[in-house]
């Protein structure tokens, strides 16, 4: 090839590696913000056995298109308590099994679909007023992409076919297993899946570029990279979760270094997985993660009691004797920089908070007095840095500041309060009651407890959002915040009215539990409210907030 010839090359393979990236995350975005609370109800159900796990997990990557936002959300509940580590770690493995049988589905090339999938997401995203009715348009917009993507790099790779020079790189990567295993892993650490790392491998082969032998070995080495991202997603995670993580990594990753070390030593024949090259990698890929997932589900136990040695409890990150404040009184000098460090230390103050909702759950099913003090010291932190951020503000506002400084510093304040309002009300409150029902013997009805569950998880996702429209201010993301408001008021009092009726039939559990039951609910609903606020500036200074109501979308 001539060297225009491979600029252009290079051009169009990146450009069309980089639609498949941004499609494939295009697609989660959308599922994460559509159905996250269903997805996280979905995955604490599952709790009753391993098997029903994994296949939870293999469903939920599926939707989400990716094992490791799978992870992401498993982690999360077994930090909290509400999920035992050996069913999360199933559900990690199902979750392996479900990403690769996204890879295989979307590899089916049907041409009439990408314009029937970019017409009708098109559509919802532009003109339906429900929100996710648009996620829904976002999802189908990014699989017609992601089709697209790969006829792009088809069309790409075509002309290397009779290239004496790529056919010798390609050939070398036949050759060299190991260095072929290591580029898998590391393009699908790169670029954050190994869906997409796949999906690229097989397209390739497909195209009669790269040689199976390469393929099968990047392939191999893309399930060691795609388990990596979660381990590096979630290093500052609880020790509690990040074992399941770890252990993952080990069958995973482990896994594929036997796989393909077996293949190397013993080179048996692979085409009764397929018929073509690219079936026979796609479906190795599959199978090995099957494989992979039946051999590990019966060892669960042994091998959480392995990581637990391995990985002793640690001290909480978020504790009170955790980072040191952001708030620089040399910045005072400098009002923008000021209320930057005064953003950091409130936005610390919501991390705080957002462990402390989490912890709250599991002290609902098992008391631990030790979580329930750690909650405790937690509020304190947050309570303390209150105070020394409103004396941080008061010394700014003796400084001549702009009227715009004066009006962040204004929502900064009215932040914190809600914030420490929030962290207040779960120590408080939801420790108090939790206490109350270990001390009295208590536990809700099965309908109750699952009514609590659920609330909690769509509390745990709203305030989630919250941070993260604190970090972007991002008007979109703003505006689904407060819609989830007025959604938790009407799903509270919807909870309220079922466990009225749950006491008109005299159920005994819920009678006796009934003052818990609805405070836990009162509860929740303020801590959403709290964070809710953070979106109304944003709205209000964009024109989507009118008084104390969403702006119609036109």
């Amino acid at each position: 090839m001539q060297d225009p010839n491979l600029v252009l090359f290079i051009v169009r393979i990146a450009g069309a590696a980089a639609l498949l990236i941004w499609s494939v995350r295009l697609v989660r975005t959308g599922v994460e913000r559509a159905f996250v609370v269903e997805l996280r109800q979905w995955l604490r159900r599952s709790v009753r056995s391993r098997l029903l796990a994994a296949g939870t997990g293999v469903a939920s990557a599926i939707l989400l298109q990716s094992s490791t936002a799978v992870a992401i959300l498993v982690t999360g509940f077994v930090a909290s308590g509400a999920v035992a580590a050996a069913v999360g770690l199933a559900i990690l493995l199902g979750a392996d099994i479900g990403s690769a049988v996204v890879a295989k589905i979307l590899l089916v090339r049907l041409s009439a679909l990408e314009p029937l999938l970019l017409l009708a997401g098109v559509g919802l995203f532009m003109r339906s007023p429900s929100q996710r009715l648009r996620q829904t348009g976002r999802i189908l917009i990014g699989l017609a992409l992601i089709f697209l993507s790969l006829d792009m790099i088809r069309a790409a790779t075509a002309p290397l076919v009779d290239s004496a020079g790529a056919a010798a790189v390609m050939q070398y990567l036949g050759r060299d297993i190991l260095t072929a295993f290591l580029i898998g892993a590391g393009f699908a650490w790169v670029v954050h899946s190994s869906v997409a790392a796949v999906l690229l491998f097989v397209t390739l082969v497909a195209q009669g570029l790269l040689p199976q032998s390469a393929a099968v070995a990047m392939v191999l080495g893309a399930n060691l990279g795609g388990s990596l991202i979660a381990y590096l997603l979630t290093y500052a995670a609880p020790v509690e979760a990040r074992r399941i993580v770890v252990s993952n990594l080990a069958i995973r990753g482990g896994g594929a270094a036997l796989a393909l070390s077996s293949l190397t030593l013993a080179q048996p024949s692979l085409a009764w997985l397929g018929a073509t090259e690219a079936a026979v990698v796609i479906n190795l890929h599959l199978a090995f993660n099957l494989v992979v997932a039946l051999v590990a589900l019966p060892l669960l136990s042994p091998v959480m009691r392995t990581a637990e040695a391995a990985m002793p409890r640690r001290p909480d990150p978020a504790a009170p004797d955790g980072p040191m404040t952001a708030l620089d009184p040399a910045a005072l000098a400098h009002p923008d920089r000021a209320l930057s460090c005064a953003a950091r230390e409130i936005m610390h103050m919501g991390e705080i908070t957002e462990t402390m909702l989490r912890s709250s759950e599991a002290i609902y099913h098992a008391w631990d007095k030790d979580t329930a003090d750690r909650i405790t010291k937690q509020a304190a932190a947050v309570r303390s840095m209150h105070f020394d951020l409103k004396l941080y503000l008061a010394q700014l506002h003796r400084t001549d500041l702009h009227k715009a400084a004066a009006d962040r510093s204004l929502h900064l304040s009215t932040v914190a309060v809600n914030i420490e309002g929030a962290a207040d009300m779960i120590a408080r409150n939801m420790v108090h009651l939790a206490r109350r029902l270990n001390a009295e013997g208590l536990s809700f009805s099965e309908q109750g407890s699952a009514e609590i569950g659920s609330f909690h998880d769509r509390v745990q996702a709203n305030v989630q959002l919250a941070l993260s429209v604190m970090m972007t201010s991002n008007p979109a993301e703003a505006r689904e915040l407060v819609a989830q408001k007025e959604k938790v008021r009407t799903i509270e009092q919807n909870l309220q009215r079922q466990h009225l009726r749950r006491l008109q039939d005299g159920r005994a559990d819920s009678i006796e539990t009934s003052n818990i039951h609805q405070e836990t609910l009162r509860a929740l609903k303020f801590v959403n409210t709290a964070f809710s606020m953070v979106a109304h500036p944003i709205l209000t200074e964009s024109g989507d907030l009118l008084e104390s109501r969403l702006a119609e979308k036109v």
